[in-house]
Protein backbone atom coordinates (compact mmCIF):
# COMPACT_ATOMS: atom_id res chain seq x y z
CA UNK A 1 0.00 0.00 0.00
CA UNK A 2 1.34 3.42 -0.97
CA UNK A 3 2.05 5.62 2.05
CA UNK A 4 1.44 9.35 2.37
CA UNK A 5 4.81 10.92 3.07
CA UNK A 6 4.90 13.47 5.87
CA UNK A 7 7.76 15.46 4.45
CA UNK A 8 7.92 17.90 7.39
CA UNK A 9 9.15 15.03 9.57
CA UNK A 10 11.06 12.94 7.04
CA UNK A 11 13.38 15.85 6.25
CA UNK A 12 14.31 16.07 9.94
CA UNK A 13 15.24 12.39 10.08
CA UNK A 14 16.89 11.75 6.68
CA UNK A 15 20.29 13.00 7.83
CA UNK A 16 20.30 10.17 10.42
CA UNK A 17 19.01 7.27 8.27
CA UNK A 18 22.46 5.65 8.21
CA UNK A 19 23.68 6.74 11.67
CA UNK A 20 24.75 3.66 13.64
CA UNK A 21 25.76 5.51 16.81
CA UNK A 22 22.32 6.99 17.53
CA UNK A 23 19.02 5.20 18.12
CA UNK A 24 16.19 7.07 16.41
CA UNK A 25 13.12 7.30 18.67
CA UNK A 26 9.83 8.40 17.08
CA UNK A 27 7.48 9.61 19.79
CA UNK A 28 4.02 11.16 19.82
CA UNK A 29 0.46 10.61 20.98
CA UNK A 30 -1.04 7.25 20.02
CA UNK A 31 -2.41 6.95 16.47
CA UNK A 32 -0.74 10.14 15.25
CA UNK A 33 1.12 8.18 12.54
CA UNK A 34 4.36 6.96 14.14
CA UNK A 35 4.19 3.47 12.62
CA UNK A 36 3.38 4.86 9.17
CA UNK A 37 6.28 7.32 9.40
CA UNK A 38 8.66 4.52 10.31
CA UNK A 39 7.31 2.38 7.45
CA UNK A 40 7.85 5.34 5.12
CA UNK A 41 11.50 5.53 6.19
CA UNK A 42 11.93 1.83 5.38
CA UNK A 43 10.24 2.47 2.02
CA UNK A 44 12.64 5.31 1.23
CA UNK A 45 15.62 3.11 2.12
CA UNK A 46 14.43 0.45 -0.33
CA UNK A 47 14.00 3.10 -3.01
CA UNK A 48 17.56 4.26 -2.38
CA UNK A 49 18.89 0.76 -3.15
CA UNK A 50 18.98 -0.90 0.28
CA UNK A 51 18.16 -4.59 -0.10
CA UNK A 52 15.09 -6.05 1.62
CA UNK A 53 17.22 -8.53 3.57
CA UNK A 54 19.08 -5.60 5.16
CA UNK A 55 15.82 -4.09 6.48
CA UNK A 56 14.39 -5.81 9.55
CA UNK A 57 10.90 -4.56 10.55
CA UNK A 58 9.34 -5.91 13.75
CA UNK A 59 5.89 -4.82 14.95
CA UNK A 60 5.63 -6.21 18.47
CA UNK A 61 1.85 -5.71 18.49
CA UNK A 62 1.41 -8.36 15.78
CA UNK A 63 0.09 -11.75 16.87
CA UNK A 64 3.20 -13.48 15.51
CA UNK A 65 5.34 -11.56 18.01
CA UNK A 66 2.99 -11.64 21.02
CA UNK A 67 5.36 -13.92 22.98
CA UNK A 68 8.35 -11.61 22.53
CA UNK A 69 8.30 -9.79 25.86
CA UNK A 70 11.73 -10.37 27.38
CA UNK A 71 15.10 -8.92 26.47
CA UNK A 72 16.74 -12.24 25.59
CA UNK A 73 13.80 -13.17 23.33
CA UNK A 74 14.12 -9.88 21.46
CA UNK A 75 17.87 -10.30 21.11
CA UNK A 76 17.46 -13.83 19.74
CA UNK A 77 14.79 -12.66 17.25
CA UNK A 78 17.03 -9.87 15.93
CA UNK A 79 20.01 -12.21 15.59
CA UNK A 80 17.93 -14.80 13.72
CA UNK A 81 16.49 -12.28 11.27
CA UNK A 82 19.57 -10.08 10.91
CA UNK A 83 21.86 -12.34 8.88
CA UNK A 84 22.43 -9.98 5.96
CA UNK A 85 25.90 -8.71 5.05
CA UNK A 86 26.60 -5.02 5.50
CA UNK A 87 24.74 -2.35 7.43
CA UNK A 88 21.35 -3.49 8.65
CA UNK A 89 18.35 -1.26 9.38
CA UNK A 90 16.31 -2.31 12.41
CA UNK A 91 12.78 -0.98 12.90
CA UNK A 92 10.86 -1.96 16.04
CA UNK A 93 7.28 -0.82 16.64
CA UNK A 94 5.76 -0.83 20.16
CA UNK A 95 9.14 -1.46 21.79
CA UNK A 96 7.68 -1.07 25.30
CA UNK A 97 6.22 -4.59 24.99
CA UNK A 98 9.70 -5.95 25.80
CA UNK A 99 11.03 -5.57 29.33
CA UNK A 100 14.64 -4.43 29.39
CA UNK A 101 14.81 -3.58 25.68
CA UNK A 102 17.23 -0.71 26.35
CA UNK A 103 20.21 -2.97 27.03
CA UNK A 104 19.48 -5.07 23.93
CA UNK A 105 19.29 -2.07 21.61
CA UNK A 106 22.36 -0.48 23.14
CA UNK A 107 24.26 -3.74 22.65
CA UNK A 108 23.51 -3.79 18.91
CA UNK A 109 24.30 -0.07 18.70
CA UNK A 110 27.68 -0.63 20.36
CA UNK A 111 28.39 -3.60 18.11
CA UNK A 112 28.06 -1.42 15.01
CA UNK A 113 26.55 -2.24 11.66
CA UNK A 114 23.01 -1.41 12.80
CA UNK A 115 20.90 1.69 12.23
CA UNK A 116 18.06 1.45 14.75
CA UNK A 117 14.60 3.07 14.73
CA UNK A 118 11.94 2.54 17.42
CA UNK A 119 8.45 3.70 18.38
CA UNK A 120 6.51 2.95 21.54
CA UNK A 121 4.23 4.06 24.30
CA UNK A 122 5.13 7.59 25.32
CA UNK A 123 4.48 7.01 29.02
CA UNK A 124 7.20 4.35 28.86
CA UNK A 125 9.63 6.04 26.48
CA UNK A 126 9.48 9.22 28.56
CA UNK A 127 10.09 7.38 31.81
CA UNK A 128 13.49 7.37 33.45
CA UNK A 129 14.61 4.06 31.95
CA UNK A 130 15.22 5.22 28.39
CA UNK A 131 16.78 8.49 29.48
CA UNK A 132 19.03 6.83 32.09
CA UNK A 133 20.24 3.88 30.03
CA UNK A 134 20.56 5.55 26.64
CA UNK A 135 21.51 9.14 27.49
CA UNK A 136 23.41 10.67 24.59
CA UNK A 137 22.81 7.59 22.47
CA UNK A 138 19.40 8.38 20.99
CA UNK A 139 17.53 11.16 19.22
CA UNK A 140 13.85 11.83 19.86
CA UNK A 141 11.80 12.90 16.84
CA UNK A 142 8.40 14.01 18.07
CA UNK A 143 5.43 13.47 15.78
CA UNK A 144 2.15 15.39 16.06
CA UNK A 145 -1.29 14.83 14.54
CA UNK A 146 -1.85 16.42 11.13
CA UNK A 147 -1.38 20.16 10.73
CA UNK A 148 -3.96 21.96 8.60
CA UNK A 149 -1.61 21.77 5.61
CA UNK A 150 -1.13 18.01 6.08
CA UNK A 151 -4.87 17.52 6.66
CA UNK A 152 -5.67 18.96 3.23
CA UNK A 153 -2.82 17.12 1.53
CA UNK A 154 -3.88 13.80 3.04
CA UNK A 155 -7.47 14.41 1.94
CA UNK A 156 -6.17 15.00 -1.59
CA UNK A 157 -4.04 11.84 -1.29
CA UNK A 158 -7.17 9.80 -0.50
CA UNK A 159 -9.26 11.76 -3.05
CA UNK A 160 -11.55 13.17 -0.37
CA UNK A 161 -13.47 16.39 -1.13
CA UNK A 162 -11.95 19.65 0.10
CA UNK A 163 -14.20 22.65 0.76
CA UNK A 164 -13.23 25.44 -1.65
CA UNK A 165 -13.67 28.02 1.12
CA UNK A 166 -10.56 27.85 3.37
CA UNK A 167 -12.51 29.08 6.41
CA UNK A 168 -15.04 26.26 6.06
CA UNK A 169 -12.27 23.72 5.61
CA UNK A 170 -10.52 25.06 8.70
CA UNK A 171 -13.72 24.51 10.68
CA UNK A 172 -13.88 20.94 9.35
CA UNK A 173 -10.31 20.40 10.52
CA UNK A 174 -11.08 21.82 13.97
CA UNK A 175 -14.15 19.62 14.49
CA UNK A 176 -12.74 16.43 12.95
CA UNK A 177 -9.22 16.65 14.36
CA UNK A 178 -5.88 15.70 12.88
CA UNK A 179 -5.59 11.95 13.42
CA UNK A 180 -4.64 10.48 10.01
CA UNK A 181 -7.12 7.58 10.19
CA UNK A 182 -10.10 9.93 10.59
CA UNK A 183 -9.47 11.40 7.15
CA UNK A 184 -10.53 8.09 5.63
CA UNK A 185 -13.80 8.00 7.60
CA UNK A 186 -16.87 9.58 6.06
CA UNK A 187 -19.07 11.06 8.79
CA UNK A 188 -18.31 13.26 11.78
CA UNK A 189 -19.98 10.72 14.08
CA UNK A 190 -17.62 7.97 12.88
CA UNK A 191 -14.62 10.25 13.28
CA UNK A 192 -15.57 11.03 16.87
CA UNK A 193 -16.20 7.39 17.65
CA UNK A 194 -12.68 6.68 16.42
CA UNK A 195 -11.16 9.43 18.61
CA UNK A 196 -13.09 8.18 21.63
CA UNK A 197 -11.52 4.79 20.99
CA UNK A 198 -8.07 6.41 20.85
CA UNK A 199 -8.69 8.04 24.23
CA UNK A 200 -9.79 4.71 25.74
CA UNK A 201 -6.71 3.03 24.30
CA UNK A 202 -4.41 5.66 25.81
CA UNK A 203 -6.12 5.44 29.20
CA UNK A 204 -5.95 1.66 29.25
CA UNK A 205 -2.53 0.98 27.72
CA UNK A 206 -0.51 4.07 28.60
CA UNK A 207 -1.99 5.17 31.89
CA UNK A 208 -3.87 2.59 33.94
CA UNK A 209 -1.27 -0.13 33.37
CA UNK A 210 1.67 2.12 34.19
CA UNK A 211 0.35 4.80 36.51
CA UNK A 212 -1.23 3.72 39.78
CA UNK A 213 -4.60 5.44 39.55
CA UNK A 214 -6.45 4.43 42.68
CA UNK A 215 -9.01 7.23 42.67
CA UNK A 216 -10.57 6.72 39.22
CA UNK A 217 -13.33 9.26 39.84
CA UNK A 218 -10.75 11.90 40.76
CA UNK A 219 -8.63 11.10 37.72
CA UNK A 220 -11.66 11.41 35.42
CA UNK A 221 -12.56 14.74 37.03
CA UNK A 222 -9.02 16.08 36.53
CA UNK A 223 -8.88 14.82 32.93
CA UNK A 224 -12.26 16.30 32.05
CA UNK A 225 -11.48 19.66 33.66
CA UNK A 226 -8.09 20.09 31.97
CA UNK A 227 -9.36 19.00 28.54
CA UNK A 228 -12.43 21.25 28.79
CA UNK A 229 -10.29 24.23 29.83
CA UNK A 230 -7.42 23.90 27.35
CA UNK A 231 -5.67 27.19 26.67
CA UNK A 232 -6.94 28.74 29.91
CA UNK A 233 -4.68 29.73 32.78
CA UNK A 234 -4.98 26.89 35.27
CA UNK A 235 -4.31 27.10 39.01
CA UNK A 236 -3.59 23.71 40.54
CA UNK A 237 -4.63 24.97 43.97
CA UNK A 238 -7.95 26.25 42.62
CA UNK A 239 -8.54 22.97 40.84
CA UNK A 240 -7.85 21.06 44.06
CA UNK A 241 -10.30 23.23 45.99
CA UNK A 242 -12.98 22.77 43.33
CA UNK A 243 -12.58 18.99 43.45
CA UNK A 244 -12.65 19.01 47.24
CA UNK A 245 -15.80 21.17 47.26
CA UNK A 246 -17.43 18.61 44.96
CA UNK A 247 -16.87 15.96 47.63
CA UNK A 248 -13.68 14.36 46.34
CA UNK A 249 -10.82 13.78 48.76
CA UNK A 250 -7.78 14.84 46.79
CA UNK A 251 -4.38 16.39 47.44
CA UNK A 252 -2.28 18.67 45.26
CA UNK A 253 0.43 15.99 44.67
CA UNK A 254 -2.27 13.61 43.39
CA UNK A 255 -3.66 16.21 40.97
CA UNK A 256 -0.14 17.04 39.77
CA UNK A 257 0.61 13.33 39.26
CA UNK A 258 -2.55 12.83 37.20
CA UNK A 259 -1.80 15.86 35.04
CA UNK A 260 1.76 14.60 34.56
CA UNK A 261 0.35 11.24 33.44
CA UNK A 262 -1.75 13.04 30.81
CA UNK A 263 1.27 15.00 29.56
CA UNK A 264 3.49 11.89 29.53
CA UNK A 265 0.89 10.21 27.32
CA UNK A 266 0.98 13.37 25.17
CA UNK A 267 -2.74 14.01 25.46
CA UNK A 268 -1.75 17.35 26.96
CA UNK A 269 1.18 19.72 26.61
CA UNK A 270 2.17 22.06 29.40
CA UNK A 271 3.14 25.50 28.14
CA UNK A 272 5.55 27.24 30.56
CA UNK A 273 5.20 30.92 31.44
CA UNK A 274 8.12 33.32 31.11
CA UNK A 275 8.65 36.83 32.50
CA UNK A 276 10.35 38.82 29.77
CA UNK A 277 11.63 41.55 32.06
CA UNK A 278 13.29 39.36 34.66
CA UNK A 279 14.12 36.66 32.04
CA UNK A 280 12.89 34.01 34.45
CA UNK A 281 10.38 31.21 34.23
CA UNK A 282 7.21 31.82 36.23
CA UNK A 283 5.94 29.24 38.67
CA UNK A 284 2.33 28.82 39.71
CA UNK A 285 -0.50 29.06 37.19
CA UNK A 286 0.00 27.10 33.97
CA UNK A 287 -1.53 26.69 30.54
CA UNK A 288 -2.23 23.35 28.90
CA UNK A 289 -2.88 22.64 25.23
CA UNK A 290 -4.26 19.51 23.56
CA UNK A 291 -2.28 17.28 21.23
CA UNK A 292 -5.36 17.35 19.03
CA UNK A 293 -8.55 19.39 19.27
CA UNK A 294 -10.63 16.27 18.62
CA UNK A 295 -9.92 15.26 22.25
CA UNK A 296 -12.19 18.13 23.26
CA UNK A 297 -14.90 17.80 20.63
CA UNK A 298 -15.11 14.00 20.91
CA UNK A 299 -16.18 14.25 24.54
CA UNK A 300 -18.45 17.29 24.11
CA UNK A 301 -21.60 17.18 22.01
CA UNK A 302 -21.56 20.95 21.42
CA UNK A 303 -20.08 21.78 18.00
CA UNK A 304 -19.84 25.50 18.67
CA UNK A 305 -16.24 26.65 18.33
CA UNK A 306 -14.73 28.98 20.91
CA UNK A 307 -12.16 30.44 18.56
CA UNK A 308 -9.98 32.03 21.24
CA UNK A 309 -8.50 28.86 22.79
CA UNK A 310 -9.01 26.82 19.60
CA UNK A 311 -6.82 29.09 17.47
CA UNK A 312 -4.23 29.32 20.25
CA UNK A 313 -4.13 25.52 20.43
CA UNK A 314 -3.66 25.30 16.67
CA UNK A 315 -0.77 27.78 16.72
CA UNK A 316 0.85 26.01 19.68
CA UNK A 317 0.82 22.58 17.98
CA UNK A 318 1.83 24.07 14.64
CA UNK A 319 4.88 25.73 16.24
CA UNK A 320 5.80 22.53 18.08
CA UNK A 321 5.55 20.59 14.81
CA UNK A 322 8.12 23.05 13.42
CA UNK A 323 10.44 22.07 16.32
CA UNK A 324 10.00 25.40 18.09
CA UNK A 325 9.99 25.58 21.86
CA UNK A 326 6.94 27.53 23.04
CA UNK A 327 6.20 29.55 26.17
CA UNK A 328 3.73 32.18 27.30
CA UNK A 329 5.32 35.59 27.83
CA UNK A 330 4.49 38.21 30.43
CA UNK A 331 5.56 41.83 30.05
CA UNK A 332 4.41 43.72 33.13
CA UNK A 333 0.61 43.40 33.14
CA UNK A 334 0.44 42.49 29.47
CA UNK A 335 0.74 38.94 28.17
CA UNK A 336 2.18 37.73 24.89
CA UNK A 337 0.35 34.61 23.80
CA UNK A 338 3.49 32.81 22.66
CA UNK A 339 7.25 33.21 22.62
CA UNK A 340 8.74 30.83 20.07
CA UNK A 341 12.36 29.77 19.80
CA UNK A 342 13.76 27.71 16.95
CA UNK A 343 16.80 25.42 16.87
CA UNK A 344 18.99 28.34 15.77
CA UNK A 345 18.03 30.23 18.97
CA UNK A 346 16.01 32.81 17.07
CA UNK A 347 12.92 34.18 18.82
CA UNK A 348 9.46 35.02 17.50
CA UNK A 349 6.59 36.68 19.35
CA UNK A 350 3.00 35.80 18.49
CA UNK A 351 -0.43 37.15 19.41
CA UNK A 352 -3.44 35.08 18.33
CA UNK A 353 -6.99 36.36 17.90
CA UNK A 354 -10.02 35.52 15.80
CA UNK A 355 -10.25 39.12 14.57
CA UNK A 356 -8.93 42.60 15.32
CA UNK A 357 -11.41 44.28 12.99
CA UNK A 358 -14.20 44.80 15.52
CA UNK A 359 -12.86 47.96 17.12
CA UNK A 360 -9.77 50.06 17.71
CA UNK A 361 -9.75 48.83 21.30
CA UNK A 362 -9.55 45.20 20.12
CA UNK A 363 -6.71 46.02 17.77
CA UNK A 364 -4.80 47.96 20.43
CA UNK A 365 -5.15 45.11 22.93
CA UNK A 366 -3.51 42.61 20.59
CA UNK A 367 -0.69 44.93 19.54
CA UNK A 368 0.05 46.39 22.97
CA UNK A 369 2.04 43.45 24.36
CA UNK A 370 4.12 43.14 21.19
CA UNK A 371 4.84 46.88 21.10
CA UNK A 372 6.18 46.64 24.65
CA UNK A 373 8.88 44.19 23.51
CA UNK A 374 11.98 46.21 22.69
CA UNK A 375 14.16 43.69 20.87
CA UNK A 376 14.17 43.25 17.09
CA UNK A 377 12.98 39.65 16.75
CA UNK A 378 9.97 39.15 14.43
CA UNK A 379 6.53 39.81 15.92
CA UNK A 380 3.23 38.44 14.59
CA UNK A 381 -0.45 39.13 15.07
CA UNK A 382 -2.26 36.08 13.69
CA UNK A 383 -6.00 36.38 12.93
CA UNK A 384 -8.59 35.12 10.46
CA UNK A 385 -9.13 38.62 9.07
CA UNK A 386 -9.06 38.80 5.24
CA UNK A 387 -7.70 42.35 5.25
CA UNK A 388 -4.23 42.74 6.74
CA UNK A 389 -2.43 45.81 7.98
CA UNK A 390 1.01 46.98 9.10
CA UNK A 391 1.74 48.60 12.44
CA UNK A 392 5.14 49.39 13.97
CA UNK A 393 6.89 46.61 12.04
CA UNK A 394 4.59 43.92 13.43
CA UNK A 395 3.45 41.34 10.86
CA UNK A 396 -0.30 40.85 10.62
CA UNK A 397 -0.92 37.49 8.92
CA UNK A 398 -3.97 35.45 8.07
CA UNK A 399 -3.69 32.37 10.26
CA UNK A 400 -5.62 30.13 7.85
CA UNK A 401 -3.42 30.98 4.86
CA UNK A 402 -0.26 30.76 7.00
CA UNK A 403 -1.02 27.18 8.08
CA UNK A 404 -2.59 26.08 4.78
CA UNK A 405 0.62 27.02 2.97
CA UNK A 406 2.91 25.47 5.61
CA UNK A 407 4.72 28.76 6.21
CA UNK A 408 7.47 29.18 8.79
CA UNK A 409 7.81 31.93 11.36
Amino acid sequence: MKLYRRENYLKKIRGFYHAEDLIKVISGVRRCGKSSLMATIAEELRESGICDENILYINLDLRSYRNINKADQLEKLIEEKGKAVGRKYLFIDEIQNVSGFEAVLNGFREEGGWSIFITGSNSYLLSGELITKLTGRYLDFELFPLTFEEYEKLKAFYRKPIDPLPANEMNNYILEGGFPRTVQLEGLADKRTYVQGVVREILEKDLRRRVKIREKETFEAVKTYIINNFGATTSINSLCRALQNSGLKVTRPTVERYIRALTDAKILYECPRFDMRSKRSLHGDKKYYLADLSFYFAQNTDNRINYGPVLENMVYIYARALDHSVSVGRIGRAECDFILRNNELQYFYVQVAYTIALSQETEDREYRALEAIKDNYPKYVMTTDPFLQKRNGIKHVNLIDFMKNGECF
